[in-house]
């Protein structure tokens, strides 16, 4: 019963983490695309943090983290307008790749 109830006071939640790989002389359009994208999500209930961010290492990878509260936020993210606008952007920037996955009751604890 003890250990039930310390886990009732932990906090799970569900990390997308991952790269696009596009035409590097097409990231300032995707950064375009990115900025209206990152506005619309981070006000959607259940979003804790959504960014993607162009790397500045390797020109032309754009990396994804997302972190949700819910399985439900999550689905009605996908369906959002704004990710069927962003789709559209990405058929204009020369996908080489993407790799994206998915980890489901990742359990937050504040590190600093």
């Amino acid at each position: 019963l003890r250990l039930f109830l310390s886990n009732l006071w932990r906090h799970f939640v569900i990390i997308i983490a991952g790269s696009i790989s596009i035409n590097p002389e097409r990231v300032d359009t995707i950064l375009e695309g990115i900025v209206p994208l990152m506005e619309a999500t981070s006000s959607e209930e259940g979003c804790i943090d959504y960014v993607l961010s162009a790397d500045p290492v390797e020109i032309g990878k754009i990396r994804i983290f997302e972190k949700w509260a819910s399985e439900e936020a999550l689905a009605a993210h996908g369906t959002a307008p704004h990710m069927g606008e962003f789709q559209q952007v990405l058929k204009t920037v020369g996908v080489i790749g993407m790799s994206v996955q998915r980890f489901d009751n990742a359990e937050e604890s504040k590190l600093f």
